[in-house]
């Protein structure tokens, strides 16, 4: 399938503008999107015993866009009403189609008290709002910040599926006026904003969802696009065959050089994950204390022992493990390392001697240590995997926290280039470079997410995918993709994020992958519609 660009508001212009001449018109497009939306109310996974939906409509494209739908589920058989937030002019085409489907229709300028209005917001299963588009301005107008604000402070609202983006949302920046009302679920058309992914405006969109457009894939405007928002069925397409005449050795062997007496569980975490994401054999290369402290918790590991210095792996454990690689499809390094001196002295005999690593992620304190070495990202198999958090980024670039926060996408991508490895920056809305400038974007934030042990699940998974020969690019992709929504159904399980432990999204993680491998991505953070 096509990558769901994330574009900014004049880049998303200048793909409908060279999609109108090359046929797609802009009325053809605004149909589409429409019956688009109609499309993916009609398939929500919710009961809606009246059938009843009432439009916010605005007077531009993007109101346009909701009476398509209003017409297209009054066909279906809703109860269908529009409320005319600005006026359109009274022949207006749209306007006669939906009077003719049926539609009621009523208008702000005609109910300034909002009986009308509430009247049909307590009849109403769906609330659409398609008032304002991608290119508002803020501060809004009054008379339309009046209208949102009372809708909003409303107790017991309809579901509210938001048209291309919830109105006053700034759609570049992420600004949003307080009167936006808060969607359960975005309807994006052809591609997801850059703003919807940045905050305030990410606490307003709910569920994302993409209506194609249908325009033609080889736009010169869509071919300069350089980021993309992951998708379940995007990363679906990513993940390797289990045939039934599979045997071990067929889905790979990890070998993971992780923790230290310190930092037990960070081993036993990154482990488990490897395994759960389809690996046949993994392989854990620890220190005895870690080893016997793990042993009876994970029966499937293999084991091999390195020299202990202090607590932690000792520098002449880099060639006993250099000596044991001649079987293993991938390897991860650094979960639960510490900094103290002996392993750090590890890592660096442990590069320079290095000669044709398997496929490799380096995490955690294994990053910090890296930056001891001289040129060090030209010691490892390129492309290796990066899984920093902003402070992790912060010791590898010497760049500020803030500084990374402040454009993640644009960090990721530059560094990913400057070092020809693959960039994990994680955080909300985790981001994933490429050497060659593409960048891809998980669409989810989420405290549940933000826990100690999160990150080595994440190693962990994209080793096992690497195992079993996914390219570093795509697996680290369709691994953040898995640890996210891993993340949202453990939070969803316990009832709440402050609760969920490194170890939920671990048991979380079967059940994100079935959701791929039975194709159920109306239950995912982003999906696709056609």
């Amino acid at each position: 399938m096509r990558p769901i660009p994330l574009v900014t508001v004049n880049q998303m212009r200048a793909i409908e503008r060279e999609g109108d001449a090359r046929g797609v018109s802009y009325a053809e497009m605004m149909e589409r999107a429409g019956r688009g939306v109609a499309q993916v109310v009609m398939r929500l996974p919710h009961t809606f015993p009246r059938l009843s939906v009432l439009g916010l409509i605005g007077s531009g494209n993007n109101g346009g866009d909701g009476l398509v739908a209003l017409e297209a589920l009054a066909q279906a058989g809703w109860k269908a009403r529009a409320y005319l937030v600005r006026p359109r002019p009274a022949e207006d085409a749209l306007l006669q189609r939906v009077r003719k489907a049926g539609v009621e229709i009523g208008e702000f300028a005609h109910d300034p008290g909002f009986v009308r209005l509430d009247e049909w917001l307590s009849a109403s299963d769906v609330l659409l709002d398609s008032v304002l588009g991608t290119g508002i301005q803020l501060p809004l107008k009054a008379e339309v910040e009046r209208v949102l604000a009372h809708i909003r402070d409303l107790v017991g609202l309809p579901f509210v599926v938001a048209v291309d983006c919830p109105s006053g949302v700034d759609c570049d920046s992420g600004e949003a006026s307080p009167a936006v009302i808060p969607a359960h679920l975005t309807v994006c058309m052809d591609a997801v904003k850059a703003g919807l992914l940045r905050f305030p405006a990410a606490e307003l969109t709910g569920q994302l969802a993409v209506v194609p457009l249908g325009l033609p894939t080889d736009l010169t405007a869509l071919q300069e696009v350089r980021d993309f928002v992951a998708c379940g069925a995007g990363v679906r397409e990513w993940l390797p065959a289990r045939p039934a005449s599979a045997h071990k050795g067929t889905f790979g062997t990890v070998l993971g050089v992780a923790g230290c007496e310190d930092y037990i569980g960070a081993a036993g975490l990154a482990a488990e994950a490897a395994y759960r994401s389809g690996a046949g054999l993994v392989r854990m290369a620890v220190i005895p204390t870690v080893r016997n402290a793990l042993v009876s918790r994970l029966s499937e590991v293999t084991w091999l022992s390195l020299p202990e210095e202090q607590g932690s792996i000792a520098p002449q454990a880099a060639q006993i493990i250099l000596a044991h690689l001649e079987r293993v499809t991938a390897l991860f390094i650094g979960p639960g390392f510490g900094t103290a001196p002996a392993v750090g002295g590890f890592v660096q005999e442990f590069f320079n001697l290095a000669i044709d690593l398997p496929p490799m992620v380096v995490d955690a304190d294994g990053l910090r240590l890296l930056t001891k070495i001289e040129k060090w990202h030209k010691k490892l198999p390129s492309p290796s995997v990066l899984t920093p958090h902003p402070g992790e980024m912060s010791a590898l670039t010497g760049l500020s926290t803030s500084e990374i926060q402040a454009d993640r996408p644009g960090t990721a991508r530059r560094f990913a280039a400057q070092w020809g490895h693959v960039v994990v920056l994680k955080g909300a809305f985790t981001v994933v470079a490429s050497p060659d400038g593409t960048v891809y974007h998980i669409p989810v934030a989420s405290a549940a997410l933000a826990r100690a042990g999160s990150g080595d699940v994440l190693t962990g998974l994209i080793a096992g995918l690497l195992a079993q020969g996914i390219a570093p690019f795509p697996a680290a992709i369709t691994a953040a993709w898995v640890h996210a929504t891993a993340g949202l159904i453990a939070e969803q399980l316990i009832g709440q994020s402050a609760s969920v432990l490194a170890g939920d999204i671990l048991r979380a993680v079967p059940q994100a992958l079935t959701r791929l491998y039975q194709r159920k991505y109306i239950h995912d953070p982003m999906w696709i519609v056609g």
